[in-house]
């Protein structure tokens, strides 16, 4: 299930990536050790996150994910590794929340992307996701809470 999705402007915001162009069966294997390379290389730097992670997907490809596992960071980071500052660009935005779990993402995506059509918006390629409630929180997936963003065409 999604909010009813709203039309906002958003900021650039500063980022922490780990850029990734996987095969989709891969995503479970690589978010949660992507996730905590993040978390360690930020500690490492005495950087605070300032909000939930996040996927940043460039391209929707039906075999491949191209994309970012993040944070949003204050200030930019120094590359270590894998982690490279980034950003989420400023842009028109459509937004919603998706309730529950991780697996249902695509069909809430699908549920989310007709709405846009039907209420004549134009959808650029990229798009992000922030996990703002999840597994840390609760082991019930039912609580799980996603924020769903698509840039614009404008």
């Amino acid at each position: 299930m999604i909010d009813v999705p709203r039309i906002i402007q958003v900021q650039d915001q500063l980022t922490a990536v780990i850029h990734l162009v996987i095969p989709r069966s891969e995503i479970q294997a690589v978010m949660a050790p992507g996730r905590g390379e993040l978390q360690a290389t930020l500690a490492a730097q005495h950087v605070v996150p300032s909000g939930p992670w996040f996927s940043h997907h460039f391209r929707m490809h039906p075999d491949t994910f191209d994309f970012e596992i993040g944070l949003p960071v204050p200030s930019p980071v120094v590359a270590a590794g894998r982690v490279t500052a980034s950003h989420l660009p400023a842009a028109l935005v459509a937004r919603t929340i998706f309730y529950g779990p991780y697996m249902a993402l695509g069909g809430a995506w699908g549920e989310f992307d007709q709405w846009l059509r039907d209420n004549g918006h134009v959808m650029r390629a990229e798009l992000w996701e922030s996990y703002v409630v999840g597994p840390e929180s609760g082991a019930d997936p039912a609580s799980f809470q996603t924020e769903l963003t698509r840039p614009l065409v404008t």
